[in-house]
Order: structure tokens, then C-alpha cells, then sequence
């Protein structure tokens, strides 16, 4: 059974193909008056608002998450950690490229963060505890990143089951519950290895 991630990196290569088909389709249907409009709008998936904010909040979310695990192989000696981290960045580094690709097909700038940017997204991790990530080496690292980490995937996942119960499109509910099940198995590994 393939893995939630490659599944997120088929989606991502069907809507990218999928766009592409579009603007072909719409760039070649002159000939048929107005039926390019519906040639291209035909391929974009039933979406709402509530897959909109999720994608425009998630994308900055899990690029945070990115940052974070880019800092453990200079800060820590523990491969444990160093390969969680990698296995973090692997997973959502594909899951932010799916929802850039179904914002593009949606008509929505995925850099744009609607009118939501003076929401506070849950399990961010502050610019202060950024900052002292940066300034730790080992043990003391370790145990500030997983505790960050461990907050950071719950805030995830509080906002991907919001996704799951509201959401329209297909594609974004089937990565929410991806998400939630990749990030919750993390947060036990990240317990355990706090040695909770």
C-alpha cells in the first residue's frame, strides 16, 4: 500500500497535469466561442472557503516545520532525531507543493494569505523559542525541539480536522487525513522519546 506521502506526491503530479491540460484546452478552443471557459473551470474539483484558509494557512505551517527540521543535523548528534526530522521535512515538503498546486487550480495565489493573515495559527512556534532552538547544542536542543515539534503537529493537527469536517475538495480532505495520521504517529515516536 503505498505511504500517505506518495500519495500527496501522485495528487500533486494529476493536478499539475491537470492544469496543464486546462490552459491547453483553453488556449487551443478559440475556435469555439466561450467553451474554453468551460473547458478549463470542467477540470477544477469542487472546493470551498474552508479549503481555501486551510491550504493559505497549512502552506506557512508546515514550512515552519521545514525550517525546524532543517536545524537538527547542526545542532544534535542524535540520529534519532536527525532521521525524524528528515522524515518530517520529506513528508510535508511534497504536502506543501500539492496544496501550491490546487491553490494555482483553484485561481488563488498560494503566496497570498487571504484575510487571514492576522489569524494565529495553532502550534506555531515563536520567534523568541526560534531563537533559542538556535542557540542550543544536544541534549538541551533536543529536548526544546521535540516539545516544539510535539505542539507544532498538534496545532496541524486541530487545523487538518477542521479541514475534514468542513472541506469540500476531495484532494485537500484525503491530505488533511494524511496529515493527521503521519503527525499523530510523530507525536507518539516524539513522546516516547522525551520519555513520556
Amino acid at each position: 500500500m503505498p505511504s500517505p506521502s506518495s500519495r500527496i506526491v501522485a495528487v500533486a503530479a494529476a493536478l499539475a497535469t491537470a492544469a496543464v491540460v486546462a490552459s491547453c484546452s483553453a488556449a487551443t478552443d478559440h475556435s469555439q466561442h466561450g467553451s474554453s471557459a468551460t473547458t478549463s473551470s470542467a477540470v477544477v474539483a469542487a472546493h470551498n472557503a474552508d479549503d481555501v484558509m486551510f491550504a493559505q494557512m497549512m502552506i506557512p505551517h508546515h514550512q515552519q516545520a521545514v525550517e525546524l527540521s532543517a536545524l537538527v543535523p547542526q545542532h544534535t548528534a542524535n540520529q534519532a532525531l536527525v532521521a525524524l526530522a528528515a522524515k518530517i521535512s520529506g513528508e510535508q515538503q511534497p504536502e506543501i507543493n500539492a496544496m501550491k498546486a490546487l491553490l494555482l487550480q483553484w485561481d488563488v495565489d498560494p503566496g497570498a494569505m487571504g484575510d487571514h493573515s492576522g489569524m494565529a495559527m495553532q502550534g506555531m512556534v515563536d520567534d523568541a523559542t526560534m531563537a533559542k532552538l538556535n542557540s542550543l547544542r544536544g541534549p538541551e536542543f533536543d529536548t526544546l525541539w521535540l516539545q516544539s515539534m510535539i505542539n507544532h503537529h498538534q496545532g496541524a493537527i486541530e487545523m487538518a480536522n477542521n479541514e475534514i469536517a468542513k472541506g469540500q475538495s476531495a484532494d485537500m480532505i484525503t491530505m488533511a487525513k494524511a496529515m493527521v495520521a503521519a503527525q499523530q504517529a510523530e507525536i507518539n515516536q516524539m513522546k516516547q522519546m522525551l520519555g513520556e
